[in-house]
């Protein structure tokens, strides 16, 4: 069975418990269940990794490579700048896909620009929880494909 990692960074720790209009009222604990439930579901091993640091999340992203076939990230506010996990997920050598739980392109500004799109697969937003399963599937299709 092939293993996916999920990415989760800063604040995304506190899903259920601010802007519920945004992100849903499910906690990341009940995501990550149903998640797991989903990639099961795709013949997929799914693990499960957040971090509120930028240097945490680079290391995770340098070493995905050795143990997983893809990843699913949801970088947070680190998705408008960090160049830092852009070049790290360039340098992977593994499939990468985007989510986000709120739809970034009808927010502020400064949400609307993702400086990760352009190096994953594809980008999945505005779905809540939602965005997470729909990545898992697009994901066992991926790899899939790359077999």
């Amino acid at each position: 069975m092939k293993s996916i990692l999920i990415i989760n960074g800063p604040n995304i720790n506190l899903t259920g418990m601010r802007k519920k209009e945004f992100y849903g009222g499910y906690t990341l604990d009940k995501i990550n269940a149903f998640i797991e439930e989903k990639s099961k579901e795709e013949g997929l091993n799914a693990e499960f990794f957040q971090s509120n640091g930028e240097g945490e999340i680079i290391d995770k992203i340098q070493k995905a490579r050795e143990k997983y076939s893809g990843v699913i990230i949801n970088a947070g506010a680190l998705t408008h700048y960090s160049i830092a996990i852009r070049d790290a997920i360039e340098c992977a050598g593994i499939p990468f896909i985007e989510v986000h739980m709120s739809n970034i392109y009808s927010r502020e500004e400064f949400r609307r620009k993702s400086v990760l799109s352009d190096v994953c697969a594809g980008t999945i937003a505005g779905f809540k929880h939602f965005s997470y399963l729909l990545a898992v599937e697009a994901m066992a299709q991926i790899l899939k494909e790359l077999n």
